[in-house]
């Protein structure tokens, strides 16, 4: 298997996944400073020039979510998702979907905003529309607070790759101090940041 990655992206949670799993790959770093995902050679194994991209054999899967799916079921022995058909399998594509589709447009509509020069978030966005972000945050933020339920898994009594997905934006969020209000949020990236699968996925 070939991982095309790149630091500080969404990559990250895909070789965060490897790790866990402790299986072999090849890890093929792109420098986005100096547009090596513009190139043809990169274009041509994914049109739109993003990471992460899985070549596994034959099949090239585009994205950290179709990415994770896949290598959680191709490797059932080591439990990183729950079994097929079992209670607990519906919960987990639900957290995986929830995370990717539902809580990260919005965490990174809250990171765009806060790289922008000082005189340009005023223009940006309005005060209203941050004030209706914030709404929706807080209530996506309750969703998850409460399927926790102060468990430290998001599925059952195991990690798995949606703790993997929903660590990762939670702990984007929490970078930008968008989780106060939220201490169980808080403990819950804590725990999960510090497995020593992250060390070597952040790394560069």
């Amino acid at each position: 298997m070939k991982l095309y990655f790149a630091p500080r992206t969404r990559a990250t949670r895909a070789r965060w996944l490897l790790e866990e799993l402790g299986v072999p790959y090849d890890l093929v770093k792109l420098d986005l400073a100096r547009q090596e995902n513009t190139a043809p050679a990169y274009l041509s194994v994914n049109p739109l020039g993003e990471v992460p991209v899985l070549v596994d054999g034959d099949v090239t899967l585009l994205g950290a979510l179709a990415i994770c799916l896949h290598l959680a079921d191709l490797f059932p022995e080591k439990g990183l998702a729950p079994r097929m058909a079992s209670a607990e399998r519906g919960l987990y594509y639900q957290w995986m979907a929830f995370a990717e589709v539902s809580l990260e447009p919005v965490v990174m509509e809250f990171h765009g905003h806060a790289q922008l020069p000082e005189e340009r978030k005023a223009a940006a966005r309005s005060n209203d529309d941050l004030a209706k972000l914030g709404t929706r945050l807080a209530t996506l933020l309750d969703v998850i607070d409460e399927g926790l339920g102060g468990r430290e898994f998001l599925v059952g009594h195991a990690f798995t790759a949606a703790d993997v997905l929903m660590a990762s934006i939670l702990h984007l969020a929490n970078t930008l101090t968008l989780l106060d209000g939220h201490p169980r949020l808080v403990e819950y990236v804590r725990s999960h940041t510090r497995r020593p699968a992250v060390r070597t996925a952040v790394s560069g």
